[in-house]
């Protein structure tokens, strides 16, 4: 499963042929969570609050970024890393 972002300890990543709706899965030490692009709910699993947060922020900014690379990863292309939050 690529990495397509790293900020905080926590790790951005997206498999290839996944399931919809479309999603991103976030790492952070102990904890895994799957969050869907479009609306940024929590689809599977959980993070501590601030992590969450800080997950959901990321993603808002890189919405079209993390919509590109799903179709990237449906299509088997290699997906392109999406800068990290400062």
């Amino acid at each position: 499963m690529p990495e397509i972002s790293r900020f905080f300890g926590i790790r951005i990543l997206m498999y290839y042929a996944d399931h919809l709706p479309p999603h991103f899965h976030a790492r952070y030490p102990g904890y895994r969570v799957s969050i869907e692009i479009e609306s940024l709910a929590v689809l599977a699993g959980d993070l501590p609050g601030r992590a969450l947060g800080l997950v959901v922020e990321w993603g808002r900014l890189h919405r079209s970024e993390l919509l590109d690379d799903w179709k990237r990863a449906r299509d088997t292309q290699p997906l392109l890393p999406i800068d990290p939050l400062d």
